[in-house]
């Protein structure tokens, strides 16, 4: 028997029931309510949709911020220097939080409407978005104690009033998975008395109530905002964390995947190709489950946490094996979804997604290359109250002299690394200070005492283009290697997103092998020795030299 044909008013008919059983199972008899309320502001919205991402993606990682000039607003500089010295190889940029925030560079929001005056208005937002992909970073898990949401809950002003988690201080937290070695509850004084808030990341930043529908209702409105301004990806900061019970580890709870798959759902009724990516730092098989279970569809596009501390461990120790391992694993992702593949970000490199892949023994290894160039590891608090390695704060290239001081062949595992990041399936995402080689800010980190810091310096334009027009400087090179890794990526569709890979090693040789949707096939030879190496492909003998950046047969 054939199924039926559904015509569009079906589809849109099944669509809301779908959100309609989502909301029932969260918010029970105000599920109609709160559909209708949103379905009513998506009918304002202008319908499109945005071409899915292609080999030719590659995005930058910034904060608004990361490169100044005098007088200049910072997205505007920004928006200079990928115009000079990226495009077109990266076409695409994730700015990190543009808008006032009180602390934590950014991820303590005051205001979701505006953009702070010293970055630009939301017009220099539209105009980095033109021509390019932006990815903007929706920070809904919590908000500053500072913003008028939080001073409206606690002076008892609707709606405010069930804004935040509150919760009891007696009430059972031992099992909650932490982030950090600080107080999960923080004590305010409230007009009617004191009121103890769920604070997951800092006192700074008190975590938002998605128990209350006019909470969920106010994280479409902001991702709405992002779409207004030309953003085509979304990245939804620490949602793993959205959700709280009382007794339970107030992580990766059912009621979170429900949470997005409503929001995925409803921008899809205006833009199906808007990317949702859910920043999800935790064991690999709990970060690839937001793409949706059992058919489901939550984010199109997740993070390879797990892919920087691999990289890190095969370059130290010239054992590829757990890469390989793990890349062989990888399950094939939904229809329309994909990876997101980096080396470093902004937050160092995490630790906690190989809790499961390498033994104590290699992570403890890693932990001491950073503390051997100045690095910093940061900790979290488990459950049974043992303070454990969470994440190393140490820009890339610092990482890479570690492992060998000698500066040519630090720079060449450094550029050999990115070419990793370049031949995995899924979009590449290149952090300011990997592209340009940066070393560790220690002056940056004295001056402020946050260990992130340490990978996070702002760059001076008249400084960054003096470093690049030198051929021979570090920055130069670096970015000039990795760029011409990206041309040679985007003329095949073999690396296309959705193109299939086959991970295997031969000796100290890694050998990705890629097949695109129009037929084209790549193959990229990693060696990550410092000898040369003899590989048999199809009974024909290649030598790769060590430390190769990148091989393609």
């Amino acid at each position: 028997m054939s199924p039926p044909v559904l015509d569009d008013a079906d589809r849109r008919s099944s669509r809301s029931e779908h959100r309609l059983a989502l909301l029932r199972g969260l918010y029970g008899d105000a599920a109609e309510w709160i559909e209708q309320r949103a379905a009513t502001r998506l009918a304002r919205e202008p319908r499109r949709r945005t071409p899915l991402p292609t080999e030719a993606d590659a995005w930058l990682i910034a904060y608004p911020d990361s490169f100044r000039q005098p007088g200049v607003p910072t997205l505007v500089t920004l928006c200079e220097v990928i115009d000079r010295h990226l495009a077109p190889d990266v076409d695409g940029v994730h700015v990190l939080p543009f808008h006032p925030a009180s602390s934590d560079r950014g991820f303590s929001v005051v205001d979701y409407g505006a953009v702070d005056p010293a970055f630009g208005t939301w017009d220099d937002v539209a105009a980095l978005a033109a021509g390019r992909r932006l990815m903007a970073d929706a920070v809904i898990n919590h908000m500053s104690v500072k913003s008028s949401w939080f001073q409206s809950f606690l002076a008892g002003a609707p709606p405010f009033v069930g804004f935040f988690r509150s919760v009891d201080p007696d009430a059972d937290l031992s099992m909650v998975v932490r982030p950090r070695i600080l107080p999960l509850v923080t004590r305010f004084d409230r007009v009617d008395g004191p009121v103890h808030v769920w604070t997951t990341f800092s006192a700074d930043q008190v975590d938002l109530d998605y128990r209350t529908p006019d909470v969920l209702l106010s994280a479409l409105e902001i991702l709405l905002r992002y779409r207004a301004a030309g953003a085509t990806a979304i990245r939804l900061d620490a949602v793993a964390y959205l959700w709280k019970v009382e007794g339970s580890p107030s992580i990766n709870l059912p009621e979170t995947h429900d949470v997005i798959e409503l929001l995925r759902a409803w921008l899809d009724e205006v833009d199906p190709g808007v990317v949702i990516v859910t920043e999800t730092n935790v064991p690999h098989a709990e970060n690839v489950s937001y793409f949706g279970r059992a058919g489901r569809r939550e984010a199109q596009a997740v993070y390879q946490f797990a892919l920087p501390p691999l990289i890190l461990h095969t370059l130290a120790s010239g054992d590829p094996e757990p890469l390989v391992t793990w890349a062989a694993s990888l399950s094939e992702p939904p229809a329309g979804c994909t990876y997101l593949n980096f080396t470093s970000s902004h937050d160092g490199v995490g630790l906690r997604p190989v809790e499961q892949i390498l033994d104590a023994r290699a992570v403890h290894r890693m932990t001491e290359l950073c503390d051997s160039v100045g690095g910093v590891v940061n900790r979290r608090r488990a459950p049974g109250g043992d303070d454990l390695p969470y994440e190393l704060a140490s820009t890339w290239y610092s990482l890479m002299s570690a492992i060998d001081s000698d500066p040519e062949r630090a720079l060449a595992r450094h550029v050999l690394s990115q070419a990793f990041v370049l031949a995995m399936r899924g979009i590449p995402l290149l952090y300011t200070h990997v592209l340009l080689a940066s070393d560790n800010d220690v002056e940056g980190y004295r001056r402020t005492g946050v260990a992130r810091d340490l990978n996070r310096a702002d760059v001076d334009l008249d400084a960054l283009e003096s470093l690049l027009a030198d051929p021979g400087s570090r920055a130069s090179r670096a970015t000039n290697a990795i760029r011409r890794m990206l041309r040679l990526r985007a003329s095949s569709d073999a690396f296309h997103p959705d193109a299939p890979q086959h991970v295997t090693c031969e000796g100290s040789v890694v050998i990705v092998a890629r097949a695109g949707p129009s037929g084209a096939r790549a193959r990229v030879l990693l060696n990550i020795s410092t000898e040369d190496s003899s590989v048999d492909l199809d009974e024909k003998s290649l030598t790769v030299p060590g430390l190769e950046s990148l091989w393609m047969v």
